[in-house]
């Protein structure tokens, strides 16, 4: 009986030894990936900035001030002022807040139906056959033309935005999760789960979805930086955030009547739009280095 609870105590540390090391070496990968870093640092100077900058900075996004309407960026107004005399410094900020929390949500309940969809799919192919289609029908319009239908149908709001956005990009993540699955399935292992009688939800959430986790992750990044995107598309073209709501978007929208006279009304939000785009693609390109064997072999 020592010798059992022996055994598994070493079991036991030895498991523990080997997941220390694995986070180990994926955190020295992170570190020697110049990409995924770059994206890294350049997505949390954003995020801090969304979060931390209403509070260092104590300025009202909605105040008007018509005698400072369209001024230049100065020493009251870091990036001037809009058509309505609010700071655009403001706006910027707390439109940050926004795009950011739109494209997390989408990413998060995109992420979380199409995977669902995915395995399933790949499980069971008389539901493959069914869901396939209906992700395929969705996939052939182009995103942002479903996403102006769909909020012309439900009404310009943050709530129908991530909604929309969710209808909109939950095809692309099942078709990668359902690619990724089909491939496990096949693996002996899970032909022995189905041999000793294991059930099909505990070999599908204890054994196939774990392992397609890395290309999940990689895809969400990306629907994370083309919800914000299409999102700025929407708000700029009437149909997303409404004002006096600042988003990137309406704050394009904003400028777009005085872009020749007051340009700073388009650069900055404009310039925070491809940073964020920017450091997402860049972050995602690198995990996929790092979590994806295949594609570092083929360098």
């Amino acid at each position: 009986m020592e010798a059992v609870v022996k055994s598994a105590s070493d079991l036991s540390k030895r498991r523990t030894a080997l997941k220390k090391e694995q986070r180990r070496l994926a955190y020295s990968k992170f570190i020697h990936n110049k990409q995924a870093v770059t994206g890294f640092i350049i997505l949390a100077f954003i995020v801090a900035l969304a979060l931390l900058g209403p509070i260092f900075i104590s300025l009202d996004p909605y105040e008007i001030h018509p005698e400072d309407r369209l001024q230049g960026p100065s020493g009251n107004y870091l990036f001037g002022t809009d058509n309505l005399g609010r700071d655009l410094l403001a706006r910027v900020i707390f439109g940050a807040q926004i795009s950011l929390f739109i494209g997390l949500a989408v990413a998060f309940f995109a992420g979380i139906l199409g995977t669902i969809i995915g395995l399933y799919a790949s499980y069971y192919k008389f539901l493959d056959n069914v869901l396939m289609r209906i992700c395929e029908g969705i996939m052939a319009i182009p995103a942002i033309l479903l996403a102006i239908a769909l909020m012309a149908a439900l009404g310009p709001s943050t709530e129908n935005i991530i909604i929309a956005l969710s209808i909109v990009y939950t095809p692309y993540v099942a078709r990668v999760v359902r690619s990724s699955a089909l491939v496990i399935r096949e693996e002996t292992y899970i032909e022995a789960m189905k041999a000793i009688g294991a059930k099909s939800f505990r070999i599908i959430w204890g054994h196939i979805a774990p392992n397609v986790v890395s290309p999940l992750i990689i895809q969400i990044t990306s629907v994370f930086a083309n919800a914000i995107l299409i999102e700025a598309t929407l708000s700029f073209l009437g149909a997303g955030v409404p004002a006096p709501t600042p988003s990137w978007g309406n704050i394009l929208y904003d400028g777009k009547m005085v872009i020749f006279n007051t340009p700073w009304m388009v650069v900055f939000p404009g310039i925070c739009i491809v940073l964020a785009i920017l450091a997402l693609n860049m972050f995602g390109d690198g995990l996929r280095d790092i979590l994806d064997p295949h594609s570092n072999s083929k360098k």
